[in-house]
């Protein structure tokens, strides 16, 4: 890596963007985010309060816009702990702070070359693609004002990143020591991840990027990477292998498409049946415990074990731990240092190596053709 204390580290880039979903912060917001998420499907605002249920029950507050806050002043804290003089804004696709007015707020400070760290760890169309779709609309918007159009660049998928990774390692080895003994050792590990049709899991990833052994697409196979990597390593620390399955949650589409299985509620009741005497479930596929953890897993999937007499606990999230931050930092410097034609250290667990800096063209496609920034389709490179 480069010398972290060499303000030129990060050139060419002269800002950060963390770039995130976003969500409600009071009962007033719940369902004009939902409409923000779901526009251009045309669904009642009846149907969309039926939806906010899960959020009016936390006070229709998310946890996702509290923890990027606390994320973004990790970052901050870690770039100038390390001599990295790189401002860290912040800008989400549905909710406030939005995307467009981030951008149009980073531009008016002067910021011509900005690295963007989403949020979502995977590769697939709603944790890639369609992030790089909402770039190339706000983009489009600036253009629409007369500003200068900034060059943005998606830093690569982090999944198998040693700061992604590690922090969760630690999380199942104390979720496991937080079972009761009697049962800790024969514990399984069930790892967990957002469920999306099976067409978009297969196509996920450069072409598809089809695996010969029936696992999918890119989504699925980076998944099970991770999802191994963190069992060797546990039992590597603990000296006792546990059983694991990748499965799924928050299923959210029509009854009649094909989505990834199982769920996670039904794999609990089928391990019950199967006299599995306990589980840690470990949400690999989420970044912080934002709704889809507190509600799917803390609640919905915690209650189905209750009801069945399965001990379970959960473990964490990686959140804004330091570890976390330390890797973004070193993805920027990474990302810096090839567009200035060096080649840095590559860095990640696993199988599947380092992940593309440019999406290709037929990467993650959408259901229909939309312009996408920082790819190699893109009209914004």
């Amino acid at each position: 890596m480069p010398d972290l204390r060499d303000q030129s580290a990060a050139r060419p880039y002269d800002a950060l963007l963390l770039l995130s979903f976003g969500g409600p912060e009071g009962p007033d917001d719940v369902v004009p985010f939902l409409e923000n998420v779901t526009r251009g499907r045309g669904i009642p605002r009846e149907r969309l309060k039926e939806v906010g249920q899960h959020y009016f029950g936390f006070g229709g507050v998310s946890p996702i816009n509290e923890q990027n806050r606390e994320l973004l002043a990790a970052l901050r804290a870690d770039f100038a702990e390390n001599g990295l003089d790189l401002p860290v804004y912040w800008g989400n696709r549905n909710w406030a702070p939005y995307l467009t007015d981030t951008l149009r707020d980073m531009v008016r400070d002067g910021h011509r070359r900005i690295a963007v760290l989403a949020t979502s760890a995977y590769a697939s169309y709603s944790g890639c693609r369609q992030y790089r779709e909402n770039l190339a609309d706000s983009l489009a918007a600036l253009e629409a004002e007369g500003l200068d159009r900034p060059r943005v660049d998606k830093l690569r998928h982090y999944f198998n990143h040693p700061g992604f990774v590690e922090p969760m390692i630690d999380g199942v080895t104390a979720a496991l020591a937080a079972l009761p003994a009697d049962v800790r050792e024969k514990a399984h590990l069930v790892f967990t991840t957002h469920s999306i049709p099976t067409a978009a899991a297969d196509t996920s990833g450069p072409a598809g990027d089809h695996t010969d052994d029936g696992s999918g697409g890119a989504y699925v196979k980076q998944h099970l990477d991770v999802a191994r990597v963190i069992a060797d390593r546990v039992a590597q620390e603990t000296g006792t292998a546990h059983p694991w399955q990748l499965v799924y949650q928050s299923r959210s589409g029509a009854p009649h498409i094909p989505w990834l299985e199982p769920d996670i509620c039904d794999h609990l009741e089928a391990a019950h049946a199967d006299g599995v005497p306990a589980a840690v479930m470990v949400p690999i596929g989420f970044v912080s415990d934002h709704m889809e953890v507190l509600y799917d897993l803390d609640t919905e999937a915690a209650a189905k074990a209750a009801g069945l007499g399965l001990p379970v606990v959960r473990s964490a999230t990686v959140g804004a731990d330091p570890r976390f931050a330390a890797a973004v930092r070193e993805l920027v410097l990474e990302r810096a240092a090839r567009e200035r034609g060096e080649r840095p250290e590559e860095c990640w667990v696993g199988t599947l190596g380092q992940s593309h800096d440019l999406c290709p063209v037929g990467c993650c496609p959408a259901r229909a053709p939309r312009p996408a920034a920082a790819g190699a389709d893109s009209p914004y490179a």
